[in-house]
């Protein structure tokens, strides 16, 4: 492989596009990457009738203020590592090469189920739409449509991505703000009440439920820090945008679920949401709004979901070439488009994995809700929440070694804090993953999950022990992003890293 110049750095076809993204575009990404409109119409709506609890706003609250924590660590730590590798590299960095490798292969099957899961749920609310029209489209055809465009979308430049994102989530959170005003408007017994913000229930047996289940619709916030080598001056960007992408969801969904339970009162929300489950807030607003906001609400569901299809199919496809860059994954995924700089084989390898999955379910007929969305998701999701585990025991590591001008807060108390809690929640997700599967407890599905995770962790784990052995160049680029420059020898398949001291990997502590 040539490189540009003797001057650049950069090698072609081995750098995503620079200075494309500022502050509100990555806050987009992140923020689609939650999805508040599809959290506040399905989970929520579904939280309410499952768990019964009065106590849902104070929940997201408390998990905005627990990924507060966590972000505090986590942006300190994007100030002095860019790298769209993410939680791999930093990861790498704190707790070793070795540990990022395993966290890496966690994160490519927790991203990639996270976007196939989110095809069930397009597909089939597309297909109802649809519908009420008169049109009988099966869902499996309305989400390959959808598959189509972001396949086309993925391979473009991102900040035509962001333009796309921007539109849709402003028009998303303007009418998810007007929702909220009506239903404020109207209270039950024209009375609000604040009695759902009291921590009490919080403190109760279903309390971690509601803690598992809340954090659920945060995830996709962290796909921020996967464009930061795309983000225009991204130590500071990044940062920013990370910040907001929490405080937004953490808002919203909060929001919106306290003024559910206001419009329908404290004591009937359970039971209403249970009569009405994803049409609970159409139900709420119908009656004193016109009827094109709340078909433009229908529609507007559909573009938040397939806004989080977007995200994080940017976000897999970002992790697939960071990792082919250094050497981890085969040099081929360590290509960028010549034109758009979107990563190309990572793009393409995600796009037709979706299609393979989204065949063998409709072959299957499958019902989308259920195996599709809610289990994919949910099966993804565990996999970002031991990345966010793992992630702030590496911050704490990283700068115990040395504060670079952090302060104690940032660089120890934060993560510190967010570690413990995290903790918490992971175990508490793990020992009720079945319930959350909502199957019967003879299932396998009631404890399989889990070590399937662990075991895909030892495989790359394995898989770097055997690099540090046998190509300790490579080894010595795992997590350095650009700092760990790779090039392709003639004489060689695989990247080796451009290294002041290659064998000297050999004695890196881990």
């Amino acid at each position: 492989m040539v490189k540009k110049d003797e001057a650049g750095p950069d090698i072609v076809g081995q750098a995503l596009a620079k200075n494309r993204l500022g502050v509100p575009s990555v806050v987009f990404f992140g923020v689609a990457g939650a999805a508040p409109l599809t959290v506040i119409i399905g989970a929520i709506s579904t939280i309410y009738a499952i768990i019964g609890s009065t106590a849902v706003p104070i929940a997201y609250l408390v998990v905005a203020g627990i990924l507060s924590l966590f972000t505090v660590g986590f942006v300190a730590m994007s100030r002095h590592i860019v790298n769209s590798g993410a939680f791999y590299s930093y990861i790498s960095h704190g707790l070793g090469r070795v540990t990022g490798v395993g966290a890496a292969f966690v994160a490519l099957p927790a991203y990639s189920l996270m976007q196939i899961g989110l095809f069930g749920l397009f597909g089939s609310a597309a297909s109802n739409i649809l519908l009420e029209f008169g049109f009988k489209v099966p869902w499996y055809a309305c989400a390959l449509v959808t598959w189509a465009v972001l396949a086309v979308l993925g391979l473009l430049w991102v900040d035509l991505s962001g333009r796309v994102l921007a539109v849709l989530l402003v028009a998303e959170i303007s009418l998810v703000l007007i929702y909220d005003l009506v239903m404020l408007a109207h209270p039950a017994n024209h009375h609000v009440t604040v009695s759902q913000f009291n921590p009490g229930p919080l403190l109760t047996p279903v309390g971690g439920s509601l803690l598992v289940l809340a954090i659920a619709g945060f995830v996709g916030f962290e796909a921020t820090v996967v464009l930061s080598e795309e983000a225009k001056d991204p130590k500071r960007t990044i940062a920013r945008a990370t910040h907001w992408a929490v405080m937004l969801a953490g808002l919203l969904c909060s929001l919106s679920a306290w003024a559910m339970s206001v419009a329908t009162g404290p004591d009937r929300i359970a039971a209403v949401a249970g009569a009405h489950q994803t049409d609970l807030v159409f139900f709420l607003v119908s009656k004193y709004l016109p009827t094109v906001l709340v078909d433009v609400g229908y529609l507007l569901f559909l573009t938040s979901v397939f806004a989080a299809l977007l995200a994080f199919h940017a976000a897999v496809a970002r992790y697939q070439f960071a990792l082919g860059r250094e050497g981890v994954l085969p040099a081929a995924w360590g290509h960028t488009h010549p034109r758009t700089g979107a990563p190309l084989l990572g793009s393409v390898t995600q796009s037709l994995l979706a299609l393979g999955v989204l065949t063998a379910y409709a072959a299957g007929h499958v019902e989308p809700l259920v195996y599709v969305f809610a289990w994919l998701t949910t099966i993804g999701g565990l996999g970002v929440l031991i990345l966010m585990w793992l992630c702030s025991a590496a911050v704490v590591a990283f700068f115990s070694r040395s504060k670079r001008g952090e302060n104690t807060l940032r660089a120890y108390i934060a993560p510190g804090l967010a570690f413990l809690l995290l903790t918490v929640v992971l175990i508490a997700t793990v020992i009720g993953f079945g319930d959350l599967l909502q199957v019967p407890k003879n299932s396998p599905f009631q404890w399989v999950i889990p070590p399937l995770y662990v075991g895909v962790a030892l495989i790359g784990v394995i898989w770097a022990l055997i690099m540090r052995v046998t190509r300790p160049e490579v080894y010595a680029a795992i997590g350095r992003g650009t700092e760990g420059r790779v090039s392709l020898l003639p004489d060689d398949s695989f990247p080796r890293a451009l290294h002041a001291d290659p064998v000297g990997a050999r004695s890196y502590p881990y």
